[in-house]
């Protein structure tokens, strides 16, 4: 028979088992986590350590803009590129670089209209929560190319403009990826402005740091373009492997001499 103090624990272990992980998102608000750390299809990121954190190339910012120092030689090559390509029509700004996990509660926890049911989820369509944001590592930059003339479907008029367009064909040569498509399978909102840097090859210094901070993301929720597109596999032949008995050299006989 269990006592008192027994049957305390084990029901305490059952609740932790069965009860689902939260994360604080706002102040005095929280929301489901997932198995895998994301909250509200968003995945957790670390804030990117500030000595590894430079200015934006000149004149490419609308705002101030810190990236992290492995980005610089990647994109430099990219706005050196769209400057020489009339196909941009205009030269390729930032709205937005890295932000701190604070900045970044800040954002997603200011005034928002209330849209009943639960507005965090409602402003997470839109915004990551704090300390679940790529702009927090110092790899991502949302570039400012969206249409200022009132269209109503932000995504479609900008995903249309000739700077987006060029973006699509040639970012991913340069080490930059579109983190959210359209229809994406992390149900994230299709946001063609938002780019992350994984180096234009795997062997691009400070590539592979930023390859392993976005590994889950691209293997379980692929960008597209990518810069490494995932191959997929259609069927595969398997071979068999049949057991050899050992070598037996044979017996060897003596001839005899003919007389």
């Amino acid at each position: 028979m269990r006592t008192p103090v027994a049957l305390t624990v084990a029901f305490c272990l059952a609740a932790l088992t069965t009860a689902p992980a939260m994360a604080q998102v706002c102040a005095g608000a929280s929301a489901s986590m997932a198995s895998d750390g994301r909250v509200y299809g968003h995945l957790p990121y670390g804030d990117a350590p500030p000595g590894e954190l430079v200015r934006a190339p000149a004149g490419f910012a609308l705002n101030s803009c810190m990236v992290r120092r492995d980005m610089i030689p990647d994109l430099e090559r990219l706005l050196a590129a769209a400057r020489d390509d009339p196909a941009v029509m205009g030269q390729l700004r930032a709205l937005s670089c890295r932000r701190s996990i604070i900045r970044q509660a800040g954002v997603f926890c200011r005034e928002h209209p209330d849209a009943g049911g639960d507005p965090d989820a409602t402003r997470a369509i839109s915004v990551a929560p704090p300390g679940h944001s790529e702009h927090s590592t110092g790899y991502a930059l949302d570039f400012a190319v969206r249409p200022a003339n009132g269209c109503p479907d932000a995504e479609a008029c900008m995903a249309a403009t000739p700077a987006a367009r060029w973006l699509v064909r040639n970012a991913p040569r340069f080490g930059f990826e579109m983190s959210f498509p359209g229809g994406n399978r992390q149900h994230v909102k299709w946001e063609p402005w938002h780019w992350r840097w994984v180096g234009s090859t795997a062997a691009t210094p400070g590539a592979a740091r930023a390859r392993f901070i976005f590994a889950r993301a691209r293997d379980g929720f692929p960008a597209n373009p990518a810069v490494d597109p995932v191959v997929t596999i259609a069927s595969v032949i398997p071979v068999a492997f049949v057991p050899v008995p050992p070598w037996i050299a044979p017996k060897t006989t003596k001839k005899k001499r003919r007389r």
